[in-house]
């Protein structure tokens, strides 16, 4: 019973933590929506948009992390 209580668990924070990568992500097309489109960029191969949306990614898995 305490296995399936942990698994139910480790569920609810996943789907915290891809609620966060997709609010990040918005907040992020919100702030450079006057420069450039993100997912454009993405589409055409844009490697520093890669790192960054991936850095943002690692920086809320981290902050996740510290918080289980």
């Amino acid at each position: 019973m305490e296995i399936l209580s942990k698994i139910i668990e480790m569920f609810i924070y996943v789907g915290i933590g891809v609620i966060f990568c997709i609010i990040g992500y918005k907040m992020i097309e919100k702030v450079f929506k006057k420069s450039f489109n993100l997912n454009e960029e993405i589409d055409n191969h844009n490697k520093a948009v890669g790192i960054m949306i991936s850095g943002m990614f690692i920086g809320i898995a981290i902050i996740m992390s510290g918080v289980l």
